[in-house]
């Protein structure tokens, strides 16, 4: 298989049918190759049966403690069977897959890079002027960030070769965030990450509708330090927000 397509879930009953009834066309699985496998850290709510209607593998955590979203994006890949790891948030819509696809087999597949991520923006008919200015922003710093050496991806969509990705140990599971970040440093160091800057997803504006701009900057700009400096995480568990 070519592709697994690995979504995290927690208490996701809302936003993840939206996902995952794009996913599911048969049409498009034959086409391009991919399974669908939902990793689940214990959802309380509808989550699982949502998933199990339109997921090939729905992976469940049943271990004593709770999952964070590394642990969780790392057991899906032990039940994967692509080629490439597809890692997806359950509250993100690609609105053109065909086209997304099409760009992983020509610009990514036909080329050396290790890795590819790409541009993150609210869904279009909640966006406000705030987060036209943000996601502009946070764009360009993610693309530089690549163009200088570095390495970043959100984990909104981060698309991993599964040969580098066991190389480095996947998700560093004592991060409760910025494990996406430390993940694309630590590839970074072994070949090239492509920022595919003709490609964007869309994100739900949750999280900042609730702790604002400066809030979640504030989180993301001290959880990237720490992890840059001190290899750990300051926040201690990434609030769920739904």
């Amino acid at each position: 298989m070519r592709y697994s397509i690995i979504i995290p879930t927690l208490n996701e009953e809302k936003l993840l049918p939206n996902l995952l009834k794009l996913l599911s066309h048969q049409e498009l699985k034959k086409k391009y190759d991919y399974e669908i496998i939902v990793s689940d850290g214990g959802s309380k709510d509808c989550t699982i049966e949502i998933a199990s209607k339109y997921a090939d593998i729905v992976k469940i955590h049943s271990k004593p403690g709770k999952q964070n979203i590394a642990m969780g994006r790392n057991c899906g890949t032990h039940c994967a069977n692509g080629d490439i790891f597809i890692f997806i948030n359950a509250d993100v819509i690609i609105p053109d897959l065909n086209y997304f696809f099409d760009f992983i087999e020509t610009k990514f597949n036909n080329h050396n890079y290790l890795a590819m991520t790409c541009k993150v923006k609210v869904f279009p008919e909640e966006e406000i002027l705030w987060d036209k200015l943000f996601h502009s922003g946070y764009n360009l710093y993610f693309r530089l960030l690549n163009n200088i050496g570095v390495g970043m991806g959100r984990g909104e969509c981060q698309i991993i070769r599964r040969e580098i990705f066991t190389k480095v140990c996947g998700y560093c599971e004592q991060l409760a965030a910025g494990e996406d970040f430390d993940l694309f440093m630590k590839i970074r160091r072994f070949g090239k990450i492509l920022y595919a800057t003709d490609v964007c997803v869309y994100e739900s504006p949750r999280r900042f509708r609730k702790f604002g701009y400066k809030g979640v900057t504030f989180s993301w700009i001290r959880n990237s330090l720490s992890v840059l400096l001190l290899n750990k995480s300051l926040s201690k568990e990434w609030e769920q927000v739904r």
